[in-house]
């Protein structure tokens, strides 16, 4: 795990106390893109499960996490596919 992802784990982990966190770094897909640099870390997919995120829209949800990674993006994080759940939702989708 790079820098960043170990920053975006970190801030995450403390942020919402998540039961599953996802990280996978997807920069080499996006080679030749906007935002794409050498050595990668410039775009990732992160599934996180936390109930902190009960009661919030899909939208108020990935502001949270955008807001808690505030740094990483002035640092050159690029992009995030992100997916987020609350454990029900989650275990709703295991079904």
């Amino acid at each position: 795990m790079g820098t960043v992802a170990k920053a975006i784990d970190n801030k995450l982990r403390m942020a919402f106390a998540p039961a599953r966190l996802a990280i996978e770094d997807e920069s080499s897909r996006h080679r030749g893109h906007a935002g794409w640099r050498d050595g990668g870390e410039s775009h990732f997919k992160v599934e996180i499960v936390s109930q902190a995120f009960a009661g919030h829209s899909r939208v108020a949800r990935q502001r949270l996490v955008y807001a808690t990674l505030k740094d990483e993006f002035a640092a050159g994080l690029h992009a995030l596919a992100l997916t987020t759940l609350t454990p029900e939702e989650d275990a709703k989708r295991a079904d």
